[in-house]
């Protein structure tokens, strides 16, 4: 009896955890005076990056100007980028003090003219009509507003990103952290007003952070201006890590640990309840011909059922991974492991082939 309430009080805790906050489609009526600057920072970003332009090329709503902060890389980042013509900056070196993703995203806002910002990754791309609709919905919401975005995968080293990912967004859909002061922005696609970036410095304000995202949601919290956080479903997704698993670890590896600080001790405790009965289910392979074998069963048939149902907003992740969900919790265990060793033991973690230390410094 203890397993299966083990279980439900696992289930419940996802349930209150999740919401469906997507970002619906809308459509202007001739939107006029308002001056878009899409800022893209991008280091070794050739093969994503075309994507992302394409899909602002087709735009219903077109940006008054995408400006994309060549971050220092080795490939044709660069030529990709001219070859779409849009403004291309080239990142200045970094300076002490500044991690690499907030320098570049700093010079762009530095080159950007617009009233009313959007930061994108490289790897993200938009449906059509999603710059409309984000316009929008950060005309209705206030503040600022960061989307997840849905999470398209192709090869299965990929697709053990699905605990992970569902994890994240648990983390930002959490009704327990609307009231948070230390409340995150997802940093793959924000939009933002220039006052209100203007008023609380920006990201030079986080500019030795590793979270940065996080913490410029923090900022945006104690000026007293709104952060809301939405789902990227049919709207915004990206693909994370086509460049294989070393690079999904250290993507993962370099917050995992860092981030749960920033959570309300109510976001915590209902992530480790859903998360401590997805471990135990996982008892189904090792005891299902012993008396305890019909709960654990039970357990991970309703576990997996769950799963179905949230990777529906989540991501794509195949058939397999679903079913097989144990084998995406021992590579979510290995993440929590390796991102604690880079935290406690070496004192930086490693990212877009940099070190960067936990207090902000970096290596070059």
């Amino acid at each position: 009896m203890g397993l299966y309430l083990l279980f439900v009080i696992g289930i419940l805790s996802g349930i209150v955890l999740f919401r469906k906050s997507l970002v619906l489609r809308s459509e202007s009526a001739g939107r006029t005076g308002e001056k878009l600057s899409v800022i893209i920072p991008a280091r070794n970003e050739e093969k994503n990056l075309a994507f992302l332009l394409e899909s602002l090329r087709v735009q219903s709503l077109q940006p008054y100007e995408i400006i994309v902060v060549d971050d220092g890389s080795g490939d044709r980042t660069r030529d990709v980028a001219a070859g779409f013509g849009v403004t291309v900056v080239q990142n200045p070196p970094l300076p002490p003090g500044w991690t690499g993703k907030t320098w570049a995203v700093w010079n762009g806002y530095l080159h950007a003219s617009g009233d009313t910002f959007v930061f994108l990754d490289a790897d993200i791309r938009l449906s059509p009509h999603a710059l409309d609709s984000l316009l929008q919905l950060r005309s209705r919401t206030g503040g600022v507003i960061s989307v997840v975005p849905f999470h398209h995968t192709e090869k299965f080293y990929e697709r053990l990103a699905l605990i992970p990912n569902i994890l994240g967004v648990f983390a930002f859909t959490s009704p327990f952290e609307r009231r948070n002061l230390r409340k995150g922005l997802y940093g793959s696609c924000i939009l933002t007003t220039r006052q209100d970036y203007e008023q609380i410095g920006g990201h030079s304000s986080i500019r030795s952070e590793i979270l940065d995202d996080l913490n410029l949601g923090a900022k945006y919290m104690e000026a007293g201006i709104g952060v809301t956080n939405f789902i990227g479903r049919g709207m915004v997704s990206f693909r994370m890590y086509p460049h294989g698993i070393k690079s999904e670890l250290q993507g993962f590896g370099k917050g995992a640990v860092l981030s749960t600080a920033k959570l309300s001790p109510w976001t915590i405790v209902l992530i480790a309840l859903w998360f401590i009965g997805l471990i135990c289910s996982a008892g189904a392979f090792f005891l299902w011909n012993t008396p305890w074998g019909i709960p654990f069963i039970a357990g991970y048939l309703l576990y997996m059922a769950h799963i179905v149902y949230l990777i529906k907003n989540v991501g794509r992740f195949g058939f397999v991974m679903p079913v097989l969900h144990m084998l995406s919790t021992i590579f979510f265990l290995v993440v929590m492991l390796y991102s604690a060793y880079q935290v406690m033991f070496l004192g930086h973690v490693m990212w877009k082939d940099r070190a960067v230390d936990v207090g902000g410094h970096r290596e070059p």
